[in-house]
């Protein structure tokens, strides 16, 4: 057989041959939801409570009961300004959270008013650590959760609001600490569920029962709220683009369940 026809023939079988081979290059790994809360403990969780020190969990205001973690404040007298949360043990950048919960019980003695049937998810939060023992709120972005009153008016949730924060709402910077969604309103002790994708500095995402009620953009250190922090970590202007996930403990015991995340940093898609 003369050499060309024969290399063209062998060529040839080599395609044949190779039709079914399966490329060398990995299939990319489906990216996967992790747990947050195991349903057994808080091991993988830290508390800061105001007027106590980072690690103090105050009257078990945190606590894990029938695969919940509950906020509760049967072990207080006046709620004399302990404003508590619960941090996951380490930072998030870009991710889609999941979780529910729902309001149960009486708003603590000595709460303020404000806080009846108020919750949230605080995101993009400064280290706990960095928080001296007074200081109230923690510098972040959080994702306000809020119940009917059982009166027939409007109550939205998966509000916005910024303690020393801003964020971009609509296409401009907006100071206001609170921004309301377009949610419905959830009256009495029935589950919500509640999704926050967060893409770094860029678009934040609110969903409560699978309905989109907020997106907003570049949330960043400014304005007040938050009290008695250290100067050194309030730096006005720099944008927030990862912190630490916290739940809220404001005065009104609220249950948590089912927490969820799924981590969407560029390489884990």
């Amino acid at each position: 057989m003369p050499a060309m026809k024969y290399s063209l023939l062998l060529a040839l079988l080599v395609l044949v041959a190779c039709a079914g081979c399966k490329s060398s290059k990995p299939a990319a790994t489906p990216a996967k939801w992790i747990s947050l809360f195991n349903g057994k403990d808080i091991d993988d969780w830290f508390v800061k409570i105001q007027h106590h020190e980072v690690g103090v969990n105050f009257g078990n205001t945190f606590r894990v009961e029938d695969s919940m973690i509950r906020v509760k404040y049967d072990q207080y007298g006046e709620f004399n300004d302990q404003f508590g949360h619960l941090y996951y043990k380490v930072p998030f950048s870009y991710y889609h959270l999941k979780l529910e919960y729902r309001f149960v019980g009486e708003l603590q003695k000595g709460a303020p008013s404000y806080t009846l049937r108020n919750s949230g998810v605080m995101y993009h939060s400064q280290d706990p650590r960095t928080m001296p023992k007074e200081q109230d709120w923690p510098i972040s972005i959080e994702m306000q959760f809020l119940g009917g009153l059982g009166d027939g008016k409007p109550r939205t949730t998966g509000n916005m609001c910024s303690p020393g924060t801003h964020i971009v709402y609509q296409g401009k910077l907006d100071t206001r600490h609170c921004i309301n969604s377009t949610s419905k309103t959830y009256d009495g002790d029935q589950w919500v569920s509640a999704e926050l994708i967060v893409l770094g500095d860029s678009l934040i995402t609110h969903i409560i029962n699978g309905d989109t009620v907020m997106q907003y953009s570049k949330p960043q250190i400014g304005g007040d709220v938050a009290n008695r922090y250290d100067p050194a970590i309030k730096q006005d202007g720099k944008i927030l683009n990862k912190g630490f996930i916290a739940l809220q403990s404001e005065g009104q015991p609220v249950d948590f369940r089912r927490i969820r995340l799924l981590d969407l940093s560029p390489g884990k898609r």
